[in-house]
């Protein structure tokens, strides 16, 4: 037999076909291996033990003792209830409009969209008004824009200073551990950085313990590494 060009076009086209088939044949197998994977690991999310995260992705425990709950405070008798995650004391940037998530999962209850800052005059009357205790009414403007979530085990976290919430977040939304809620912002404070003010209640805010409420540094340092799940 003569091979002619026709013939070689031929062969051309066969092997051609002949690799595409084996590149389909091998990405199936590899897709069939993806999904298997994907699949043992849903299960080991499945039974992995459910616990609350930090509400800023990659940051790690604010460690200034300002910072901590029961840190100082010239108001709100005395003390700080939460954690303040602030640029420098986060182990991530904290700037304005970052990404806000749920740390645990539940039913929110809190949602600011609108926020008037008070006037200088009347923001020193309040810090004032407030040194032996504070009214909702005067803890929502010292929080400025803020989210609650109310968990199964009771507890209600708390998202202050924010930016805003997330687009769409309504009161009697479920959202879970993980979920976005709102953006880091700067209200309530008069013109500060920004930052996160973190809370977490036992039971409703303002009206019993906060978490870790009475405990030296290090003791709550090391509780909150356990409770959060970063040893």
């Amino acid at each position: 037999m003569v091979w002619k060009p026709g013939h070689y076009l031929l062969l051309a086209l066969a092997l051609y076909s002949l690799v595409v088939t084996l590149g389909f044949s091998l990405r199936g197998r590899q897709l069939a291996g993806l999904r298997q994977e994907v699949g043992i690991l849903s299960q080991k999310a499945a039974l992995a033990p459910e616990g609350y995260v930090l509400p800023l992705p990659g940051a790690c425990l604010p460690t200034r003792p300002e910072n901590l709950p029961g840190a100082p405070r010239p108001y709100r008798k005395g003390i700080s209830a939460g954690f303040v995650f602030i640029q420098g004391d986060a182990c991530v940037p904290v700037v304005r409009g970052m990404g806000v998530v749920a740390a645990f999962g539940g039913e929110v209850v809190k949602v600011e969209g609108d926020y008037k800052e008070p006037s200088a005059e009347e923001y020193q009357r309040l810090l004032e008004a407030v040194r032996n205790g504070a009214s909702p009414e005067q803890m929502d403007l010292l929080r400025g824009l803020e989210v609650w979530i109310r968990h199964p085990d009771g507890r209600t976290s708390v998202y202050a200073h924010l930016e805003g919430p997330y687009p769409g977040l309504k009161v009697g939304q479920r959202v879970y551990r993980g979920d976005p809620i709102g953006y880091v912002g700067n209200t309530g404070l008069m013109g500060g950085a920004p930052r996160l003010l973190f809370e977490i209640w036992e039971g409703e805010p303002d009206q019993g313990r906060f978490l870790f409420q009475g405990l030296s540094r290090e003791e709550l340092l090391k509780e909150a590494k356990a409770f959060f799940r970063l040893e």
